[in-house]
């Protein structure tokens, strides 16, 4: 029973808050996605004509401590307490980061709310993400021109209506490209080793679930400073390949495991990342002008249909351009190829890449929540 009125303390001040305060309703998982979605909230309190209700799975979401007198936060747990605010939901917008909607637990509203999608990553739609994973939304934001023809051609495909697409950005290089401008240079010595990033994907297929043990152990033989920064669903699913590598090189001062991946230091910090098929790199890429070393373990796939579409993703042609591709059998070649990277490295290719891959850059926020306010104009008074 106790359990039972806990679970509710977070839902019913939602339910009891006027509706006419709940016209626009963010929706967080927990601390990792306010990243994406911090700079569209603050945003639209800065326009002062927006109250904004801010939902979040975790206590630890950043955005559940903001303080602004349009602005509402609630805690709702994960499981049936969340379906049920999902399935009950009476608001005008409801602005996302997580994909699948009306695939799984998660419902749409038995009541008219309009569904707004908003990146978390900069990799394609089709061939990471799952089927469908994007067609019960009304509006997808979307970050770059390669997610614009990816939804057009997802909606002629599937023959869905189309919808209502957003030339938005993205807020996570936002915040490192400003982050970064706001940091004194790293300024390191003559001796300093190399510093390098490793923060794959996760899945049976990715560096830590596959060679990751093979990589660090080469790496710090060649006495370069590794920091490992796995995915939080590797540590959830792939523990063990995290606990060998703190057993192996724990004691060794070159090496260090990162288990938040919200932080930026180590981007900072790091020479250059070692990664697979994570966005990651494209954040670590577009947002520093570092160059990224994959590693080329299969791709990952979580929709074998995705070349029914005839369009490469976005994180498959990109990849040559900010960096280099070493096979899976070459990793004996490690060492020498990150070094040679760095060597032959000009930071400023990436940099025009950047603006002509991402809209906004440095100007998401505004953009979104432009859009934000054009939407409540069209659909109407609550």
């Amino acid at each position: 029973m106790m359990s039972f009125f806990k679970h509710m303390a977070g839902l019913l001040p939602f339910v009891q808050t006027p509706r006419a305060q709940r016209r626009v309703v963010f929706y967080s998982e927990g601390p990792t996605y306010w990243v994406h979605l911090q700079g569209l909230v603050q945003a639209l309190l800065a326009s002062g004509e927006v109250p904004v209700c801010y939902v979040s799975s975790n206590p630890a979401d950043p955005g559940l401590a903001l303080q602004h007198a349009n602005y509402k936060t609630f805690l709702i747990d994960q499981g049936w307490v969340r379906n049920w605010f999902f399935e009950n939901l009476q608001a005008d917008v409801l602005v996302m980061t997580m994909p699948d909607l009306d695939q799984y637990q998660v419902k749409r509203s038995k009541h008219p709310v309009h569904y707004v999608y908003v990146q978390h990553s900069l990799v394609s739609f089709h061939m990471v993400y799952r089927p469908g994973a994007f067609d019960a939304f009304d509006s997808v934001f979307c970050a770059g021109p390669h997610h614009l023809k990816e939804i057009d051609a997802i909606t002629t495909h599937k023959n869905l209506p189309p919808k209502h697409v957003v030339a938005h950005g993205y807020e996570r290089l936002d915040a490192i490209i400003h982050h970064h401008a706001q940091r004194e240079p790293v300024v390191k010595g003559p001796d300093a080793p190399i510093h390098v990033l490793l923060a794959p994907s996760w899945g049976p297929h990715c560096i830590l679930e596959t060679v990751g043990a093979e990589v660090v152990a080469h790496l710090l033989e060649n006495n370069f400073r590794v920091t490992v920064r796995p995915h939080p669903q590797t540590r959830k699913f792939a523990a063990q390949n995290i606990r060998q590598l703190e057993q192996a090189h724990g004691q060794n001062p070159l090496f260090s495991l990162e288990t938040g991946v919200a932080g930026q230091e180590t981007l900072h910090q790091s020479d250059l990342m070692i990664c697979d098929w994570s966005g990651a790199a494209l954040d670590y890429a577009f947002g520093l002008h570092k160059p990224v070393l994959f590693i080329d373990v299969p791709r990952k796939v979580n929709n074998p249909d995705y070349p029914a579409l005839n369009l490469e993703p976005f994180e498959a042609t990109i990849r040559p351009q900010i960096g280099r591709v070493l096979p899976v059998e070459h990793l004996q070649e490690l060492a020498d190829t990150v070094r040679s990277l760095l060597q032959s490295w000009q930071p400023e290719t990436v940099a025009h890449l950047r603006h002509q891959h991402v809209f906004n850059v440095g100007q998401s926020s505004k953009a979104g929540a432009a859009a934000i306010q054009k939407l409540l104009q069209r659909l109407g008074p609550n």
